[in-house]
């Protein structure tokens, strides 16, 4: 492969590692599955893109991160005051975003960020020379900001509420306050990668985020057969190179002859070889000791 394409392979792996310390959030902090990120993903990206369309691009990635925020408290909402179950307060979630995100694009499925003389808007990821540079100081603050949160009292309190929440409940902390927290930090990441997508490719479209939950936890997973220690450094490590390393194996396949619409397919096979590796792993030393 050229380098000018594992270039490109690195900088999608970026914005797809900020997916992944999203997702990070809910599925290995809180235990939750949540699918309101495929959803959440689209409409970070949505956001930006009439921000940016009306002159605005980097507030358009704070707004992204806002709405994104908002869609993890809705979902918040339905499983602690509306007692739906995580699962499927995610998917009504998703589901309801769809139409949302058509109506932030004055009722068009896709966006294009090109004027009419086919020049794109100035965005944060313009010049083709700096992106890879642009992303990695991104995904780096992202990085360290929740390494720094998770240290402090509140973000101790919300790694305890997924740990083990009848503990907290004990505590006399507001659990339902901490699965708000949680799920709102967790997409609004989640829009900011969807965002910097959309800067990135000049266009947004509402189906954007299909498959996004797979594909960030690829990376999660990916990353934590590399990262073994269950820290939160570790993991914000492993999130972070797994995506990266995900994405560079994602390139190599399609080199190898796979079409775009067999990836999603290879990265199903992927995540369910790298989740199994470890069970595949005690049963040979099992084994090797009888």
């Amino acid at each position: 492969m050229s380098a000018a394409i594992l270039t490109k392979a690195c900088e999608l792996g970026l914005i797809f590692a900020i997916l992944s310390l999203g997702e990070y959030i809910s599925f290995r902090v809180m235990d939750t599955p949540d699918l309101t990120v495929d959803g959440s993903y689209a409409t970070g990206g949505c956001v930006c893109a009439m921000c940016t369309l009306a002159g605005h691009p980097l507030l358009g990635i704070l707004a992204g991160f806002i709405a994104g925020c908002l869609c993890g408290c809705v979902t918040a909402f339905l499983q602690t005051k509306m007692r739906i179950q995580p699962l499927l307060a995610g998917i009504l979630t998703m589901n309801a975003l769809y139409s949302i995100n058509i109506r932030i694009m004055n009722g068009a499925p896709n966006v294009s960020l090109f004027s009419s003389s086919l020049k794109p808007t100035w965005t944060l990821l313009s010049d083709a020379n700096t992106q890879l540079y642009v992303l990695a100081a991104i995904v780096l603050v992202i990085g360290l900001l929740m390494f720094w949160f998770f240290k402090t009292n509140l973000g101790l309190m919300l790694r305890a509420a997924g740990n083990n929440e009848e503990m907290i409940k004990a505590s006399s902390i507001n659990v339902d306050v901490m699965k708000f927290l949680g799920l709102g930090l967790s997409n609004g990441i989640v829009a900011v990668s969807g965002a910097l997508l959309v800067q990135y490719q000049n266009f947004a479209d509402v189906t954007s985020g299909t498959g996004m939950l797979v594909l960030g936890l690829a990376g999660i997973i990916v990353g934590e057969t590399i990262f073994r220690r269950h820290t939160v450094g570790a993991g914000i490590l492993a999130s972070v190179f797994g995506a990266v390393i995900y994405r560079l194996l994602y390139t190599f396949a399609l080199k190898l002859g796979f079409a775009a619409t067999d990836m999603n397919m290879v990265s199903a096979v992927l995540v369910a070889v790298t989740i199994s590796i470890p069970y595949l792993q005690s049963l040979r030393r099992k084994k090797h000791h009888a």
